[in-house]
């Protein structure tokens, strides 16, 4: 017999056992004959067994950037529909699955790494996934060129990006929006601040620097043509606990 976090999986209620895992541990698995609980990953359990499984807020995307990008969408009443989005830092498709949700007809990934986006993203026709770009140099790539030119004009633009400034970002992402296009970004002032503004655990020392990392990314946006509409805080705090923010900001 199946562990209970594997047939979990099985079943289609959780993309992963570690997902699994997550729901067996938030209380979140019944057994559908008399309702209880059922609180061990491991358990053995029949392949036929008939499980109740609530949703989780978290399962919604294939990550929780997902919801991130989700709450500032919401926030704006901001609309996606039809439109190519370009997704810079693509990673496990958080934002691409999020965009999609929310009507985009398509989505083209950046990502410098190799092998992260979700398995159940990979074959999606709605997704472009480009490995191996550096988003510093992606407006003359000609990969991105050509898909862009597959897909049609991009509509918007969404942003995730680790261990480098997004400064060094924007020029390009402004480079290949059309006018009155937006952009929605996450910041992660931790990478922003540089090593002297964060402790050994990579956690944002000194708060006031948070207002110094808008300021410099609002100059950097104002320069390349990017107004920025909206600054908010992200309803979830990074993976390492650190505050982040979202902000809006249309192409010129």
């Amino acid at each position: 017999m199946p562990r209970l976090d594997q047939l979990l999986v099985s079943q289609g209620h959780a993309r992963s056992r570690t997902r699994a895992q997550r729901l067996i541990r938030h209380g979140r698995v019944r057994r559908a004959i008399d309702g209880k609980v059922l609180t061990r990953p491991g358990e053995k359990c029949p392949e036929e067994l008939e499980l109740l499984v609530e949703e989780d807020p978290e399962e919604r995307y294939v990550s929780r950037a997902g919801l991130k990008l989700e709450a500032v969408l919401h926030t704006l009443s901001l609309d996606l529909k039809d439109l190519t989005v370009l997704d810079v830092g693509q990673s496990t498709g958080g934002f691409s699955d999020c965009a999609l949700s929310f009507g985009a007809n398509h989505v083209i990934g950046i990502e410098v790494g190799h092998g992260q986006l979700d398995a159940g993203l990979v074959d999606d026709p709605r997704i472009t996934c480009l490995e191996g770009l550096n988003a510093r140099a992606m407006s003359e790539d000609p990969r991105l060129i050509t898909a862009i030119a597959e897909q049609g004009p991009l509509g918007a633009a969404v942003m995730d990006v680790s261990f480098i400034s997004q400064t060094l970002i924007l020029p390009e992402i402004a480079a290949l929006l059309p006018s009155g296009a937006p952009l929605i970004s996450l910041v992660k002032p931790q990478f922003e601040v540089g090593p002297g503004g964060v402790d050994d655990r990579g956690l944002v020392t000194d708060p006031r620097r948070y207002s110094e990392v808008e300021q410099r990314i609002r100059q950097c946006c104002a320069e390349f043509q990017l107004d920025i509409q909206h600054w908010q805080d992200s309803p979830i705090l990074g993976g390492d606990g650190n505050r982040e923010f979202l902000l809006h900001a249309q192409r010129r």
